[in-house]
């Protein structure tokens, strides 16, 4: 197939910047009037709008029969992709077509993508451009990728996460669901939170206008790591009908990044809106976040969830004002109850006596459920290597670790570090 723009224009010169970019939209669009018959307009040049991108994509990667490739953009360059599959039975490399450079369109609806190459002094960038044969065109097909996206979001965990250059989004698929039973939670909080998401999520809103409560929620959860804040997060992703978007609070959050998150949030809802390290959020974009915060839950059907390991170190507004997060809720470390439905539910037993498995519950105290999982790990390897299981001395190892990782203080009398 004939491409776009040759390897040179008729000057024998290659093209940079606008007049390259005025050039290949053009020809671009002369392409598409030649292969349809209809005349194109552009309706987006440079803005990534995620929820056209990444159905596009999909549609792509899917081969949907609805996507046809209409040219390549300039010569020489990609035709084709290649990918790492990971989500079959067995991880597959497979050759697609690839995004960039190309131009494909959705024939019956008037619409076409194209990622377009483009030199920017010594580097190669790629401006995205969406075409349509008309508004009416366009506004039916953002109609129908509406609940597509819903759809696509209620299946895969919506990811956000905020790099060096700027804030990243991907569709990731649930390959293992948390269901509400492997949450280990005192009954009275792990109750009170699933009901008012069922309550949010599962019933007509006539309770909410009955007693004119806002359709919304917002909930903190925060205690030392590894007890289960995240797990219960999934939880709630995986078992309540509605999308879910997580998204990784780092050092690169900007005020710019905050508005996308939220302007996504409030198109996708009902939606429930997990906030992970809340407590990393820079000093120099939180009143940008708190009043986002405000607005966007103005906006219903956000259920906001917050998480820290360090509560003193959040906003203390973030608490103190109505339509924020309504409610705190302590993730502390497990007391026996707790531990020891754990150690059941880990299936202790097949590497333990019972007598054994009572001394874990009784020398566990101060362990995080996570630090029971890398116990029970370390009892497993040391029965596959030795045939036995020193408990105490397994225990008695990890007190000391863990007392080192608070202190600070890793190095040893001898000077040797202490790890085992």
């Amino acid at each position: 197939m004939e491409s776009i723009i040759s390897f040179k224009n008729e000057n024998n010169q290659s093209a940079s910047g606008y007049p390259a970019l005025s050039m290949i939209v053009k020809g671009i669009l002369d392409r598409l009037e030649s292969t349809y018959n209809e005349t194109y307009e552009v309706f987006t040049i440079n803005e990534y709008h995620f929820e056209l991108w990444s159905l596009f994509e999909e549609d792509l990667m899917t081969n949907n029969d609805q996507l046809e490739h209409v040219a390549m953009i300039v010569e020489k360059m990609e035709r084709y992709s290649f990918t790492y599959d990971a989500e079959g039975d067995e991880p597959i490399y497979k050759v697609k077509q690839a995004l960039s450079n190309n131009v494909y369109a959705y024939r019956e609806q008037g619409i076409a993508f194209a990622q377009i190459p483009i030199m920017d002094g010594a580097h190669l960038t790629n401006v995205e451009c969406v075409f349509a044969t008309s508004s009416l065109a366009m506004e039916r097909f953002l109609e129908t990728i509406k609940g597509r996206l819903w759809q696509k979001s209620r299946n895969e965990l919506l990811i956000f996460t905020d790099g060096m250059d700027g804030l990243n989004h991907e569709h990731q698929p649930i390959t293992k669901r948390v269901k509400r039973e492997d949450v280990l939670l005192k009954h009275e909080i792990k109750e009170e939170i699933y009901q008012m998401l069922d309550c949010l999520f599962e019933e007509d809103r006539s309770f909410f206008e009955t007693y004119q409560i806002p359709y919304k929620r917002g909930i903190l959860l925060y205690g030392p790591p590894g007890n289960g804040k995240t797990t219960l997060a999934k939880s709630i992703a995986h078992t309540v009908d509605a999308p879910a978007a997580y998204w990784q609070i780092t050092e690169f959050t900007s005020s710019e990044s905050i508005a996308q998150v939220f302007q996504m949030a409030n198109r996708l809802a009902p939606i429930i809106l997990i906030i992970e390290d809340i407590d990393s959020m820079p000093d120099g974009v939180r009143s940008y976040f708190l009043n986002t915060l405000d607005g966007a839950t103005s906006k219903e059907g956000i259920f906001l969830i917050g998480t820290t390991n360090y509560p003193e170190e959040i906003d203390p507004g973030l608490m103190n004002r109505a339509g924020r997060f309504d409610r705190g809720y302590e993730f502390a470390l497990p007391d026996e109850s707790l531990r020891e439905q754990y150690v059941h539910e880990k299936k202790f037993d097949k590497l333990l006596s019972s007598e054994e498995i009572a001394a874990v519950i009784k020398h566990s105290e101060g362990f995080s459920f996570a630090q029971l999982n890398e116990l029970f790990v370390s009892c497993a390897l040391e029965s596959h290597q030795k045939g036995t299981v020193d408990l105490y001395r397994l225990i008695k190892r990890m007190k000391e670790d863990h007392k080192k990782s608070k202190t600070g203080k890793w190095q040893e009398e001898d000077g040797q570090l202490g790890f085992y």
